[in-house]
């Protein structure tokens, strides 16, 4: 069983945190669906024979595609991929894209899940991060896919913001619940490099929130949405039960997946390959027939990294025996001695042959990850 990620790279404005691939230039739209359609023929052998168990519209807006363009990359889909098996098609939508019209359409196409990127019901910290959707809008366009047919719907939440008080946070993720989606995945705000919010940071317009408040705020999320029946299944994923992204999953839990469009990532077990992050390069590589991506093969020890970084953000955690089994004594005797003082710390634990984190672990997760890696 496979994945297919499809990036649609386009957005009517830019977020000020966002360092992700898009543009705002959507004159290009149809090309680009012609050239995606095309992707998905010439490189369906990547992925080999395996039949399509999901299949996700990430982005950039992928909202900002019409009926036209959703009819054209099914109708390639189903007629060059095995998608008898598919249990779950996700879109991720902006609020404001999700009126009635729009969501009744999307109800002629097989999704059966709406992501929707929502990142706070503040309004002052929806202005700071430049969204185009109030705080009003998300709760309109949550409740309008609920009353119209779509029962999975998962919500984006940003914590951290510049200043940003736990009693904000806190009214947030009240709202949050009230509104009831099935899955809230709630990500850290990032200064990431050359962004509108990193270069206010530099320029002390803004002040980032210290390590203390964060942790706290972490925390916030963990009690409140697991006081709710949440089940934190992933370090910066919860879900009700049953509602866990299957897609997401299936790249913690090292399935196979073909990454269709610019800067898209594809994995297939045996290497890793990811296309030119140009909307122009992509479509011209596509017409012209050249490659449009690079590739690396992976080594026993890009394996076992690929599955320390994966697993390890699961609530499962890694299993002793797969890492023995698949990778050898000598990347277990190395997952063992690098775990040892981090076990000692109550950072992590072994238990029913899985290592996995503490609760306090998972604040440090990510330089407690790095530690655990294999470096030649």
């Amino acid at each position: 069983m496979a994945g297919i990620y499809i990036h649609i790279p386009f957005c009517k404005t830019r977020c000020s945190y966002c360092d992700f691939y898009s543009s705002i230039d959507i004159s290009i739209k149809n090309k680009l669906i012609d050239c995606l359609c095309k992707e998905l023929i010439s490189e369906k052998q990547y992925i080999g024979e395996e039949a399509i168990e999901t299949i996700y519209f990430g982005g950039g807006t992928p909202s900002l595609l019409d009926e036209k363009d959703f009819e054209v990359i099914f109708n390639t889909i189903n007629s060059n991929y095995d998608t008898s098996q598919c249990i779950e098609i996700t879109l991720e939508a902006n609020p404001d894209d999700l009126d009635l019209d729009y969501i009744l359409m999307l109800k002629k196409f097989p999704f059966n899940r709406i992501s929707i990127g929502i990142q706070s019901f503040m309004d002052k910290e929806l202005k700071l991060i430049n969204r185009r959707h109030t705080s009003e809008q998300a709760i309109n366009a949550v409740t309008l896919c609920q009353h119209n047919g779509f029962e999975n719907i998962s919500i984006d939440l940003i914590y951290g913001y510049p200043s940003q008080a736990l009693v904000d946070l806190s009214m947030s993720i009240d709202i949050a619940l009230k509104i009831n989606p099935k899955h809230i995945s709630a990500y850290h705000l990032s200064y990431e490099k050359d962004t509108v919010l990193e270069n206010k940071l530099r320029r002390k317009e803004i002040t980032a929130i210290d390590e203390e408040t964060s942790n706290e705020m972490f925390k916030l999320f963990v009690s409140e949405l697991k006081k709710h029946g949440f089940l934190q299944y992933e370090i910066s994923n919860f879900s009700q039960q049953g509602f866990e992204s299957k897609h997401n999953s299936s790249y913690w839990n090292g399935r196979k997946y073909l990454g269709i469009g610019p800067s898209a990532h594809s994995y297939n077990q045996l290497t890793r390959k990811w296309n030119v992050s140009s909307i122009n390069d992509y479509v011209r590589g596509i017409d012209e027939n050249k490659c449009i991506f690079e590739f690396e093969t992976l080594t026993l020890n890009d394996k076992y990294n690929d599955y320390i970084i994966t697993s390890l953000r699961t609530l499962k955690g890694a299993s002793l025996e797969r890492i023995e089994k698949d990778f050898g004594d000598k990347l277990l005797e190395n997952c063992f001695q690098s775990a040892a003082k981090h076990i000692n710390n109550n950072i992590l634990v072994i238990q029913d042959g899985y290592l996995r984190f503490t609760s306090t672990g998972i604040l440090l997760s990510d330089g407690i990850i790095a530690d655990l890696l294999f470096v030649d």
